[in-house]
């Protein structure tokens, strides 16, 4: 089967990170024997181009993943008009939520435009419900909605390592994030984190990655003068990195104002960590505590008490909890395949 992704984010030499999660989609339907081309790009002359080169090569799809409805859903529904070639959308972006608020700037024919490229999809997936509901509030329909997780890669389920070392007494608090403040309320979870230090400790905060807003955040963190070794930041890590960190922390945190998924969430169950959570993405699965909007935004105290709930009053989870089924790479590829071969056959 041959299998045409139309994305526009997708790793790069500028950036190694964009995307990953559609790029581990790829690699987990060509593990189920697909072949794959993938086109990527932020304008129509690169779609263009790249789709050109594709045809020139004499290579033409059977089906088509198109990931997120933007420039590239238009080159989607061409492809089925013009060649009648299915295609299936797997949506990941933030816009449709309430507090993103991207898709009320739309001009109206540009909603009606995205709204009829949902329609005439075989299928729609969502990565989370509160996603799909979103993107229903929209006036999204959907001939099919569905849902698909993002993978989790292996490493994440393993044993922790032996040899990591862990502070005796005290005990680790983790976060993960691109450091976009307006998504991810990294402030508030330092206001909060402030607020533990005035109280305890026997604790640390690591603040793992990188991004837009990395060094205003840096610069608050000093600002809030939170006593020397409560913060560890370590910038941006590999992906087994963070998993060695997840595998000796003794609890998640994640503060955001929306997710349309949270990928660092599934990474944290499937390591075993207990997980604190504002309620985003599938914060709702997988979370042992879920911390409101109001108070992560705007009451560090209490959200500080959360923090010390989670971490004193919870013991790690068992690694066999984590349902390795559902994240990995090679269960979401058969199931997209299956639902590949479904638009293929008509079954859907």
């Amino acid at each position: 089967m041959k299998v045409l992704f139309l994305t526009p984010w997708y790793p790069s030499e500028k950036d190694a990170m964009a995307g990953l999660f559609v790029q581990k989609h790829v690699e987990a339907v060509r593990a189920q024997g697909a072949e794959v081309e993938v086109i990527h790009s932020q304008d129509w002359k690169g779609l263009y181009r790249q789709w050109r080169a594709l045809k020139k090569r004499g290579w033409m799809p059977d089906v088509v993943q198109l990931n997120v409805i933007q420039k590239q859903g238009l080159l989607a529904l061409w492809l089925k008009r013009r060649y009648a070639i299915p295609y299936i959308i797997v949506e990941h972006w933030s816009g449709y939520l309430k507090d993103n608020g991207e898709w009320q700037s739309f001009s109206r024919s540009k909603k009606a435009l995205t709204r009829r490229i949902c329609r005439e999809a075989e299928e729609v997936l969502t990565v989370s419900g509160t996603l799909q509901e979103a993107m229903k509030q929209c006036g999204m329909n959907a001939q099919r909605w569905g849902m698909i997780d993002n993978v989790v890669d292996d490493f994440f389920f393993d044993s922790p390592t032996p040899s990591l070392p862990h502070t005796e007494g005290v005990k680790t608090l983790l976060h993960v994030s691109c450091f976009d403040e307006r998504a991810k309320n990294v402030k508030g979870l330092l206001r909060a984190a402030k607020m533990l230090a005035q109280k305890r400790e026997d604790w640390q905060l690591v603040m793992i990655g990188t991004g837009v807003d990395y060094d205003e955040v840096r610069g608050y963190a000093e600002a809030l003068e939170i006593p020397e070794g409560r913060l560890r930041w370590t910038g941006e890590l590999t992906p087994r990195e963070v998993a060695q960190e997840m595998h000796r922390a003794d609890a998640l945190v994640l503060s955001s104002r929306y997710e349309t998924y949270g990928v660092v969430l599934a990474e944290a169950a499937a390591a075993g960590l207990p997980i604190l959570s504002t309620p985003v993405g599938i914060a709702g699965e997988v979370a042992r505590l879920i911390v409101p909007q109001e108070i992560a935004q705007h009451k560090p105290g209490r959200f500080a008490e959360f923090m010390e709930t989670v971490l004193w009053n919870t013991g790690r989870c068992s690694r066999e909890t984590a349902d390795k089924n559902r994240f990995s790479a090679r269960s979401i590829g058969e199931k997209l395949m299956k639902i590949y071969d479904s638009c293929l056959h008509h079954d859907i």
